[in-house]
Parts: C-alpha cells; sequence; structure tokens
C-alpha cells in the first residue's frame, strides 16, 4: 500500500470520530493532516504494507510505547518524513496532545503516574482505537464508530466550546411564541409584546419584530405594503411595528436600552418614510424604568410617547395638547 493511501485511511478514520481536521482547525492544512496520521501510525508500529489488523494495544501481547524521539525516527524510515530530531516537543505539543486528548493514544502507556518530564514515558493506541482501526471497512464499523462517539465524544466539537446560550421565550399576539437570545434588550422587546400590545391596542398584529442576534424574526412585507409603507427595510425599521386595526393606527416602537430613542431626527426619518401609509401613526419610546428612561429624556421628540416595561400601566406623552394617539403633521 502506498504512503498516500494508509494517509488517507487513517484520516477517513479520525474524521469519522470527530478529530478536528476541517478548515479552520489544528489540523486544517494537509501537512498537519498528514503529520498527525503519520505519526499516529508510528505509534501503532504500523508501515504502510500493513494492515489495521495488525495494530495492538500495549499489553495485548504488544510492548510497544515509543517515545516522541522513537516516533520521529520511525515516521523518518517509514513514512517518508524528514524530521530533525530536536522536533520533539512539536511532535508531542502539535500532535500527541490532540490524539491523547480524543482518547486515541494512551500517554505513558507503559508507565502509568510518571511524572510528566520522566522521558521514558512512551505512548500507545488505545484498546478502543485498536478495535475500532480493526473494524475499518468492515459492515460493523459504521457501529463501531456511534460506540466511539457516544463513549469518547468528539473532540473537534469540544474545542469548538459550543456556548449554551440562554433564549428568552415571548408570547405574540395569535399565541405562538418565538425564542430571543438572552439579553436586555430583547427582555425590553418581549415586554412590549407581551404586556404593552395587549394593554394599549385593541386588537394588535405585529407587522415588524426583530432580534438583536436573529435579526429579522417577523417581517410582514406585504401587509406593511398594503398599508403604504413600502419603502422600509430592516435598517429603517423600528424594533417593533404593530397595527391596531380597530382604531387604524400604526405604532412604531423602539427598544430603548443603549441606543435608538425617537429622537426629533428619527421622528421625522420615519414621518418621511411613512408618509405614505394610511394609518394614523403613534411612535414610542419604550425603556425597561425609570433610569434608563433619565438617561435618554433630553433626546426624546414632542409628539411621541414613553413606555417604561417597570410601570407598564402607564403611559409619559411627549405632546402635551392630547393623550396616546397619532397626530397630524404640522
Amino acid at each position: 500500500m502506498s504512503i498516500e493511501k494508509r494517509v488517507n485511511e487513517v484520516l477517513e478514520i479520525l474524521k469519522a470520530i470527530g478529530f478536528p481536521l476541517g478548515p479552520g482547525t489544528e489540523f486544517g492544512t494537509k501537512l498537519r493532516q498528514k503529520r498527525v496520521a503519520n505519526i499516529l501510525m508510528g505509534v501503532a508500529n504500523l508501515q504502510p504494507n500493513q494492515s489495521f489488523g495488525e495494530i495492538a494495544y500495549y499489553g495485548d501481547g504488544n510492548n510497544y510505547a515509543p517515545r516522541t524521539r522513537d516516533l520521529i525516527r520511525f515516521i523518518n524510515d517509514h513514512y517518508g518524513e524528514s524530521i530533525a530530531d530536536s522536533s520533539y516537543d512539536d511532535i508531542r505539543r502539535k500532535n500527541l496532545d490532540f490524539l491523547v486528548e480524543a482518547e486515541v493514544v494512551v500517554r505513558a502507556a507503559n508507565r502509568p503516574g510518571a511524572a510528566t518530564n520522566d522521558g521514558t514515558r512512551g505512548y500507545a493506541i488505545s484498546p478502543d482505537a485498536t478495535d475500532l482501526f480493526r473494524l475499518f471497512g468492515s459492515r460493523d464499523w459504521e457501529e463501531a464508530v456511534a460506540a466511539w462517539t457516544n463513549k469518547a465524544g468528539n473532540l473537534a466539537e469540544k474545542l469548538a466550546r459550543p456556548r449554551a446560550q440562554k433564549l428568552v421565550d415571548v408570547k405574540l399576539p395569535d399565541g405562538t411564541t418565538l425564542n430571543l437570545s438572552e439579553g436586555k434588550h430583547n427582555d425590553l422587546q418581549k415586554a412590549i409584546v407581551e404586556d404593552f400590545l395587549p394593554r394599549f391596542l385593541a386588537e394588535p398584529e405585529l407587522l415588524y419584530f426583530g432580534d438583536t442576534a436573529k435579526k429579522i424574526l417577523i417581517h410582514e412585507t406585504e401587509r406593511l405594503q398594503e398599508i403604504g409603507l413600502e419603502e422600509f427595510s430592516h435598517d429603517t425599521l423600528p424594533d417593533v411595528v404593530a397595527i391596531d386595526r380597530e382604531k387604524g393606527w400604526i405604532y412604531f416602537i423602539e427598544a430603548v436600552h443603549s441606543a435608538n430613542p425617537i429622537s426629533r431626527l428619527r421622528h421625522l426619518t420615519l414621518e418621511k418614510l411613512s408618509s405614505d401609509c394610511t394609518f394614523g401613526k403613534v411612535y414610542v419610546s419604550a425603556f425597561l424604568d425609570r433610569a434608563a428612561f433619565r438617561q435618554w429624556v433630553a433626546e426624546l421628540s414632542w409628539e411621541t410617547e414613553v413606555w417604561l416595561a417597570s410601570d407598564p400601566s402607564h403611559m409619559i406623552h411627549f405632546n402635551g395638547d392630547r393623550f396616546l394617539g397619532p397626530h397630524e403633521p404640522s
């Protein structure tokens, strides 16, 4: 068997059990992949012309447990490499440590409990990996891979360190539920949908709803266009857009956590973009509490509304001539 074919077989096995071989991983290049495959064959004491059935783990009639320098000599002699003897530390850090963590290789197989700096410590292929290699290409291969993954896990996934992200459940006016990523901004949006809309809209219909992580969750394009909002894009729409068909009003609501209240400029922009809208327009800046409101009060535009999630049954009206409702452009 050629060295190239042997390397490809080893890589196929490693890939099947979740060793990090893809782009952007520690073994994303062909050079690194070839090196780790050759080193693994050195640990297994397997030359290219030998079959995987000849692999034996340490103690299974086999006392072979090479040190890093032994591995360098082995792969130079049998796998066509020319690694300097002084590269033993790279062999360990860049290859063997990963194979040990993946449970393919056992560290200090010949000297369990030996100190880290003990130069007599040797490496050996693990008993489970021995069984896995022996079954490669057989009808039991897929079952063997499943058993391996169930027991040893997937090193590529472990290294990726996936984050268990908490989600915020939001119940919409129509009774369905959405999941938002966790955060103060989305906590406020949850309050807007679950507390503000049912309190102040007789028949709330949600036409647009964005999430800080997922961006657009609801975008009822056709219904927005029906009421004259054809020029709006995700970048220009407020966080929440809802209509009350009974009153014929549309609500542009900004969830203000770190930016974007309905300022004078924002107010003017929204009025221009909604100039063809057939519904009366209500502009609302929503805040978590009074402390957050105080930070932005100087920027708020007249003829807009303020709602605090901490005081959900009340409204603050920045208008002076009426309570909640749309205003005709002056």
